[in-house]
C-alpha cells in the first residue's frame, strides 16, 4: 500500500504527527527523516512552494540532496537520544550515590592530633601539622572518587582535597559554591609540578558545614555571571563582592589608605575627625543635601575644609579621611552623591608648596603600596599596566590650558547668558573654541590629559569660577585689568581626570569679609571660620583628594563606583538592605 507525504515549503510545518495534505511538512529532508526506514519504498512525496501552487513529485537532484539533510537530522537525533541516556545515567548515579550518602555518617578521629585553627593567610607557618580552617566554598570540582574544593575566608585562599568518606557523605554531594564550610585535615605541599593557592593544600580527614548555600535556580552561578547586566550587579553587590575582581579593588582600598595614614605620619600631619553634620557652605548651596537638625536647618558636609583650618594653631598640619556629599545630579562614571574624601590642611606654606606636598604625598603612598609584595600583586593583577607617576608632575596655568584646548581644536558647547546650551538648526550644540573665563569641561578636560598622557597639575583658575574662600593671586605689573586669578589647582590623572581640587585660603580678615559680601553669604554662621584671620592668622592652603577616583586609576577600574562598598550616585536608589 502506498502512503503519499506532503512537504509545503511556505506553510508547513516540521513537527510529529504532520505530513498530510491538510497539515504539511515544511522540507522534504524532514519528509524523509520522519518517515519509517521499512516504509521509504512505498511512500510517495509531494512537494510545493505555497498555496498557489500545484503539489508534484520532488526533482530528481532535490530528493538526493533532501535524503543527505535527512541523514543529518537522524544524526541530530542519535546524537540528542544519546545525551539524553548519558544525562539519565547521570541522574540515576546521582540519586544513588545521594540515597548512599544519607548512610554515611563522618565523625572526627580523635585519636589524630589536636588541629590548629588559623586563618588562610597564617597557614604557611603549619606545613604539614593537622589544622582547621572556615570559610566559604569559592571553586567546586568533582573527579569520581576526589572533590577539589578551593576555600575562601577573606585573607587568603586554599585548595582542599576531599578523598572517602569525606566525600561520600550527604553533605559533600550536595555542597554548593558560597556555603560556609569547617574544615580539618593535614596542610601538605603541593605535588612538584602542582599548583595551589599557597603553595599547599589541606587534605581533609574531617568536616562540616556551618552554612548551606541553594543550588537549582537560587544557586550563586545563576544570580551573578560576567555577561550579568550592570543594573543587575548593582542590586546585587552584596553578592558581587566575593568575587575576586570586587574584593581586591577594596582590599587595594584598604591598603591605600593605609599608606596615607603612613605617609601624613612621616611628614607630622595629625588625622582628626570632622563632623558630618554642619550649618555651613563650602562648595556651594546647589550641591547640598539638606536636612532638618532638631527644628533647624542643616546640611550633609561638602568638604571638612573649614573645620581643619580650625585645627592649625593647636595641632598643626592635619588631614582627615571623611565622607562627603555632593547633591549634584550627575550620571558620570566619575561622579558619587557620597564620596570618601581625603582632605589636608597646611599652615606656613606658599602655592608652590601646596603643590610640591600633594604630589609627594601620593606618590610617597603610591610607592608604598607597590614596595609590599602582597599589595603590588593586586595592583598587578587589576592593572597590569600601572606604573607609579613620574616627578616632578607637569604644571600648566589655566591660560595655558585654554591655548592648548584651542591649539588642538578642542572645542565646548557655546552657553546664552543663563548657562543654556545653544543649538543650531538642526538642533545640535554649537561648538565654539575655549576663551579666558570659561569653565573647561569635564570631557574636555580629560581629552587634554588623555592626549599628553601624564598627571598634570591645572592651577590659576578665574576667581568667579571658585569658592570664596580661595586667595587671588597678584597681578602682575600691565595687567591691571582683566580677570582675576586664584591660587588654586586642579591635580588631572590619565584616565580618569580630576583627583584633586586644592588652594591656598584667604588669610586676611576683610579680605574673607569682602569674599561673603560678593557671594552674599551670611557671616554670622561663620563667625568661627572668621576668627581663624583674627587670632594669629597666617599663610595656609590644602586640598581634597577623592578616594574613589585615586583607586579608579591605579585599579584601572571604568567607573569610581566599583571602588565604592556600596556606591550612592543620582540613578540608583540606596541599598536598601544596609
Amino acid at each position: 500500500m502506498t502512503t503519499t507525504v506532503y512537504v509545503d515549503q511556505a506553510n508547513g510545518v516540521d513537527a510529529a504527527g504532520h505530513g498530510t495534505i491538510d497539515l504539511p511538512y515544511q522540507t522534504l529532508a524532514y519528509a524523509i527523516f520522519s518517515t519509517p526506514v521499512a516504509a521509504i519504498e512505498t511512500t510517495q512525496y509531494q512537494i510545493r512552494k505555497g498555496r498557489e501552487a500545484q503539489y508534484d513529485a520532488p526533482t530528481q537532484s532535490a530528493t538526493k540532496k533532501a535524503k543527505k539533510d535527512a541523514q543529518g537530522l537522524e544524526k541530530k537525533r542519535l546524537k540528542a537520544e544519546a545525551e539524553e541516556d548519558q544525562a539519565r545515567e547521570r541522574q540515576e548515579k546521582r540519586e544513588k550515590r545521594l540515597e548512599e550518602s544519607k548512610r554515611v555518617v563522618l565523625s572526627e578521629d580523635l585519636s589524630l592530633p589536636t588541629p590548629i585553627k588559623s586563618k588562610i593567610a597564617r597557614l604557611a607557618n603549619y606545613r604539614d601539622r593537622r589544622v582547621r580552617v572556615c570559610g566559604w566554598v569559592h571553586r567546586k570540582r568533582d573527579q569520581q572518587e576526589i572533590m577539589f574544593v578551593v576555600l575562601r575566608d577573606g585573607t587568603g585562599h586554599l585548595q582542599a582535597v576531599f578523598t572517602g568518606q569525606t566525600n561520600k557523605t550527604y553533605d559533600a554531594v550536595t555542597l554548593q559554591l558560597e556555603a560556609a564550610v569547617e574544615l580539618t585535615g593535614t596542610l601538605k605541599p603541593v605535588p612538584e609540578g602542582q599548583k595551589a593557592p599557597g603553595g599547599h593544600e589541606l587534605v581533609v580527614d574531617y568536616w562540616k558545614v556551618l552554612g548551606p548555600a541553594p543550588g537549582g535556580d537560587d544557586a550563586f552561578t545563576n544570580k551573578l555571571n560576567e555577561q550579568s547586566d550592570p543594573s543587575i550587579l548593582a542590586d546585587n553587590r552584596h553578592l558581587v563582592l566575593r568575587g575576586e575582581t570586587a574584593s581586591s579593588v577594596l582590599r587595594l582600598r584598604a591598603a591605600l589608605l593605609s599608606a596615607f595614614r603612613s605617609t601624613y605620619a612621616e611628614h607630622d600631619v595629625i588625622e582628626v575627625t570632622p563632623p558630618c553634620l554642619v550649618q555651613t557652605q563650602v562648595e556651594g548651596g546647589a550641591t547640598l543635601f539638606k536636612l532638618d537638625y532638631y527644628g533647624q536647618p542643616a546640611f550633609l558636609t561638602q568638604s571638612s575644609q573649614l573645620y581643619l583650618e580650625t585645627c592649625l594653631p593647636s595641632l598643626g598640619d592635619v588631614f582627615c579621611i571623611q565622607e562627603s556629599f555632593r547633591a549634584e545630579n550627575s550620571h558620570t562614571r566619575r561622579h558619587l552623591s557620597e564620596y570618601t574624601h581625603l582632605e589636608a590642611e597646611l599652615a606656613f606654606i606658599n602655592f608652590d608648596d601646596l603643590m610640591t606636598h600633594v604630589e609627594t604625598i601620593i606618590c610617597e603612598s603610591v610607592d608604598k603600596v607597590l614596595a609590599n609584595p602582597a599589595t603590588a600583586a593586586l595592583v598587578k593583577t587589576l592593572n597590569p599596566n600601572f606604573t607609579a607617576p613620574a616627578r616632578p608632575f607637569k604644571r600648566m596655568s589655566y591660560s595655558e590650558a585654554i591655548a592648548w584646548l584651542n591649539e588642538h581644536a578642542i572645542l565646548h558647547e557655546a552657553e546664552d547668558a543663563e548657562g543654556n546650551t545653544i543649538k543650531d538648526a538642526d538642533g545640535k550644540p554649537v561648538m565654539v573654541q575655549h576663551a579666558i573665563g570659561d569653565d573647561i569641561a569635564e570631557a574636555a578636560e580629560r581629552q587634554m590629559t588623555d592626549i599628553i598622557g601624564q598627571p598634570i597639575f591645572l592651577y590659576g583658575f578665574p576667581a568667579e569660577l571658585k569658592a570664596f574662600y580661595m586667595k587671588k593671586m597678584p597681578r602682575k605689573k600691565g595687567e591691571e585689568a582683566g580677570p582675576v586669578f586664584t591660587e588654586s589647582c586642579d591635580l588631572l590623572m590619565p584616565n580618569v581626570g580630576e583627583i584633586v581640587g586644592g588652594s591656598m585660603r584667604i588669610a586676611d580678615g576683610p579680605e574673607l569679609l569682602a569674599a561673603y559680601e560678593r557671594e552674599g553669604i551670611d557671616p554670622k554662621p561663620y563667625y568661627w571660620y572668621t576668627d581663624m584671620r583674627k587670632y594669629g592668622t597666617c599663610e595656609h592652603g590644602g586640598y581634597g583628594l577623592g578616594v574613589e577616583r585615586l583607586l579608579a586609576w591605579m585599579a584601572n577600574r571604568y567607573t569610581i563606583r566599583e571602588c565604592s562598598l556600596y556606591p550612592r550616585y543620582a540613578i540608583h536608589e540606596l541599598y536598601i538592605s544596609v
